[in-house]
């Protein structure tokens, strides 16, 4: 975060706590190695390694040597007459008596002897029970500190992991102004500012304050970017929290969070709390597994109890963000809890516009950097996805060694967050030929459907998982008609049908056209009601609860369904496949250029269609505006166009 600034952390005191945890660990993993150990090594042994036989003992006492003898058990110690002890031990189920009489000792002699007996202590027996008590002992209150964060305290686990964020005067603080692309959600979260702001004059009016605010939208859209703005405009302590830190192993700690991060809150009102990724504890109830004393849902009941409790005159507003809304429980959905759902939606062309020209800020570029230009080349970026396209740029920069950062490597830069890096694989001539014409035949059928987008790059280098790659320019429609989606799959179909054309023989390399193709067509036939099949929703439901194996058409329905699928692919193949047919001048001028020069873009493009002579059927007004008015470049490489009937 650039605004806000966490407490400092003593990284001395850090480093002292992590050396005694390392030292703990070490000493009770050589206890456990050594009590193995001595489970093969008795004690004894390491006592007296060379015992003295039952028979020699026999013949000491015959020959009065000895003084004494000492019964531990089965144990002896012989003390001699000069002092010296030696060690034995008696057969099992005897005694010294029997024994000394087996071996002919005399009795007299066995009657004068001064024997000892004493108890035995089995040392090591109690050294194993006081082990197998103290050891889970320890281990038990190492996992309570684990899980309580390294805290030390087994009661600390049920406190909030939230981290509460202070204004750093020195450091830029995050406002709406910098966000850039979510104007209606800036809108209405101004209205959340000034709640906490001036909550006295909406109280005046009987309007109560908004408990929650629920924030969806896809990944990189800008939630998290919009809570910490909140909490800059707003001026009030900001408790950050991601929803899979409630819950724990031990049911009750995710509940227990709940209300100590709500009372810390309520303690420094007015505040907010932002729960990130709130569907991880906010599920539909009645779900899991474990019905209604899972982990998870009681952690949920927590939240519902704590949002619907709140007094009047609490100024606690509670952010969640989510890109699964059909997941969350309605009862949190409802009025009184998240009181306003805003939903972000992915940026269009003047929003991301304004984006690149934040996220340009405090970057050197070149003047043939347009902002226009760039924005017009990421549809379907996120402002995450723009803000890394441009770091990707500057890195490459810095790594050619230039001060400033080039149209060219922008240009490459988006690519790179689209496709994937450049591969330095090298093709063989005929692979190279083979990828031309796949790539070319997308191009030609896509310029030829009328209501296709424009071609925006057709390349033959490698990238990611695919061998070339042709980009459009994607439309900014929030609505598809059934005549844009079947062109569409025509043009996705336009690779596999020039390799046919052109050399009687397929490639796997259409892999994921064919299944691109197919989940268009697909949707056509269940979703959309585009086939005769009729305005029926013949898809799987979306209810998350649903099971997943539940029959939801029948055997014979779905045989019709694939037969529809089927015939549309088979019709928008056909039509690439005649497309090409007819501009086949085109496809080998394109696939020519394409080998000689691997990639080629829109003006190029335009050039080489114009320059086979069989562009009259296209609207280069409404294919490509203004383009087409643009001078072309005097020394671009003209090429001869190959005889169509070779």
């Amino acid at each position: 975060m650039n605004n806000l600034k966490l407490p400092k952390i003593n990284t001395k005191d850090k480093k002292k706590n992590t050396l005694k945890s390392n030292i703990a660990n070490m000493a009770v993993g050589l206890v456990v190695i050594g009590l193995v150990y001595l489970s093969f090594n008795p004690l004894e042994e390491f006592s007296n390694p060379a015992p003295t036989s039952i028979n020699q003992v026999a013949d000491l006492v015959k020959t009065d040597k000895v003084k004494k003898i000492e019964l531990v058990g089965l144990k002896i110690n012989v003390v001699t007459k000069n002092e010296t002890t030696l060690k034995s031990r008696l057969p099992d189920n005897t005694n010294i008596y029997e024994v000394l009489s087996a071996l002919q000792v005399p009795e007299d002699k066995i009657q004068n002897l001064v024997i000892d007996q004493k108890e035995e202590i089995n040392y090591f027996d109690i050294i194993l029970t006081f082990a197998s008590i103290i050891i889970p002992v320890i281990f038990i209150l190492y996992l309570f500190k684990r899980m309580s964060g390294g805290a030390g305290d087994i009661f600390s686990m049920g406190k909030s992991k939230a981290k509460m964020f202070v204004k750093n005067e020195k450091d830029k603080q995050i406002t709406f102004d910098d966000v850039a692309g979510a104007d209606e959600a800036k809108q209405e979260l101004t209205e959340i500012v000034d709640f906490l702001k001036h909550p006295e004059k909406y109280r005046k009016l009987g309007a109560r304050i908004p408990k929650g605010v629920l924030l969806v939208g896809q990944p990189g859209v800008g939630k998290t970017l919009l809570a910490r703005a909140i909490a800059n405009e707003a001026n009030v302590p900001f408790y950050s929290m991601a929803g899979s830190e409630f819950v724990e192993m031990l049911v009750g700690v995710g509940a227990s969070r709940v209300r100590d991060l709500f009372n810390t809150a309520k303690a420094t009102q007015p505040a907010l709390i932002f729960i990130d990724e709130i569907e991880s504890i906010g599920r539909k109830r009645g779900s899991g597994f474990m019905g209604g004393h899972d982990e998870k849902e009681q952690t949920l009941n927590q939240i519902l109890v704590e949002m619907d409790g709140f007094d009047q005159r609490t100024s606690v507003i509670v952010l969640g963000a989510t890109n699964r809304p059909e997941l969350l429980d309605s009862a949190l959905l409802r009025p009184g809890r998240f009181d306003r759902r805003i939903t972000l939606r992915m940026p269009d062309i003047e929003e991301r516009e304004d984006i690149i020209k934040i996220h340009m800020k405090g970057k050197p570029f070149e003047k043939d950097v347009d902002s226009r230009k760039l924005a017009k080349g990421t549809v379907g970026f996120s402002g995450a996805d723009i803000e890394n396209m441009l770091n990707e740029a500057a890195i490459a920069t810095a790594r050619v060694g230039l001060s400033k950062i080039t149209a060219a490597i922008v240009e490459e830069s988006i690519t790179k967050v689209q496709i994937g890096p450049e591969r330095k694989k090298a093709m063989s001539d005929k692979e190279k030929e083979i990828v031309a014409y796949h790539e070319a035949g997308h191009a030609i059928v896509g310029i030829f459907m009328p209501n296709s987008d424009p071609i925006h790059r057709i390349s033959i280098i490698s990238r990611g998982q695919t061998l070339g790659h042709t980009l459009i320019n994607p439309s900014e429609a929030v609505n598809e008609s059934k005549t844009r989606l079947l062109e569409r799959i025509s043009m996705m179909l336009g690779g596999r049908s020039a390799e046919m054309l052109q050399f009687k023989d397929s490639t796997v390399g259409a892999h994921s056209d064919i299944q691109n193709a197919t989940m268009v067509a697909r949707n056509m036939v269940v979703e959309f009601g585009m086939t005769d099949l009729g305005l029926v929703n013949l898809g799987p439901s979306n209810n998350p609860d649903r099971n997943p194996f539940d029959k939801y058409i029948s055997e014979n329905m779905a045989y019709e369904v694939d037969k529809r699928v089927k015939e549309l692919i088979d019709e928008r193949y056909k039509v690439a496949y005649e497309t090409l047919k007819k501009k086949k001048k085109t496809l080998d001028l394109v696939a020519k250029a394409l080998i000689e020069e691997e990639t080629i873009g829109d003006e190029r493009f335009i050039e080489l269609v114009k320059q086979a002579g069989e562009a009259e059927s296209i609207d280069w007004d409404i294919k490509y505006g203004k383009l087409i008015k643009k001078k072309i470049a005097q020394n671009s490489k003209k090429i001869k166009s190959p005889d169509a009937t070779k």
